[in-house]
């Protein structure tokens, strides 16, 4: 970080500070917890890549600074309000830039967010937010925003709908179990890094014996 005329740990203990104010009331699916643990795994997995890690750990700790799907689906109130955030800690525009393309380009929309844009920092930024929606954490998650957008946990009869179109995605109101086939299992095959792909597939597995267990228990069966 040595190209940057800037402290890079005192940037990265002030954005922590920021994120955690900001994040105070959040959903516990999107809350500091979840960017917590996001950065850990970002950590985690630059190591093995050629990465600036200045930009990964400022894209993992911003990259839900404000998720559209809490503030009526505009895509533009966390970019911005990261930007807003970077340039008032004086970060340089080159790195500024690279952060808000990661905000920009990190979620999974229904799979319609491909292609558009494409660094090796939002590799694996975007491996670590998609490994916490995952495993064990995945599934907590999952339920806790079930319960919070107050949707059923299960319906047999209303299947997954696996061609959704963004806006579709977006307005969803299933069942809690759809968003593991709608999105969730879709993942250990969308990873950027050797070791995200490692870390998914471990955590695809788990998801896989928790849904064997539920639709079992669910018919009283075990």
């Amino acid at each position: 970080m040595s190209q940057y005329n800037v402290d890079a740990q005192q940037l990265i203990r002030q954005t922590e500070l920021f994120v955690k104010k900001e994040l105070a009331n959040a959903e516990g699916g999107h809350d500091w917890w979840h960017i917590y643990r996001v950065w850990k795994l970002a950590k985690k997995i630059a190591a093995g890549e050629q990465v600036n890690l200045l930009v990964v750990e400022l894209g993992a700790l911003l990259h839900d600074i404000a998720d559209s799907k809490f503030h009526d689906g505009d895509e533009n109130v966390g970019p911005q309000k990261a930007r807003t955030y970077l340039e008032s800690a004086s970060v340089p525009e080159d790195v500024i830039r690279q952060v808000v393309n990661i905000i920009e380009h990190i979620s999974f929309k229904g799979g319609h967010n491909v292609g558009a844009f494409y660094s090796p920092e939002l590799g694996v930024v975007q491996d670590a937010d998609r490994l916490d929606a995952l495993g064990a954490i995945g599934i907590a998650r999952t339920f806790n925003y079930g319960g919070f957008k107050n949707r059923a946990i299960y319906d047999p009869g209303i299947a997954p709908n696996l061609h959704m179109t963004k806006e579709q995605y977006k307005n969803s109101t299933a069942p809690s179990v759809n968003h593991f086939y709608e999105k969730l299992l879709l993942l250990k095959d969308k990873m950027n890094t050797e070791t995200g792909r490692k870390m998914a597939m471990e955590r695809h597995s788990f998801m896989e014996t928790f849904l064997e267990k539920f639709y079992k228990e669910w018919e009283g069966e075990s």
